[in-house]
């Protein structure tokens, strides 16, 4: 396999790359790293859920609720670089 092959998860888009895995390996181990990580989603998701909840404007919320759903997959991150860094 080469730097550039990709393992599949749940979906073609989460993907990662083998050498992105192994470089965020060092990163997520580290368990105040992953609480630090987790306050920081955890704010900008209830951020998001006002713009949802005050927003008239679709595209901000189409643009939120996009936001959210990445937010939510990086809570999976550690495990997702464990898989995928081997």
């Amino acid at each position: 396999t080469t730097s550039c092959t990709r393992i599949r998860t749940a979906t073609w888009r989460n993907t990662m790359i083998v050498d992105v895995a192994r470089k965020l390996a060092s990163f997520v181990n580290i368990k105040k790293n992953m609480d630090s990580l987790e306050i920081y989603m955890e704010s900008r998701i209830e951020d998001m859920h006002k713009v949802l909840e005050q927003t008239e404007d679709i595209r901000e919320v189409h643009m939120a609720q996009g936001a959210i759903r990445e937010l939510k997959r990086l809570k999976t991150l550690r495990d997702e670089v464990l898989a995928n860094g081997k």
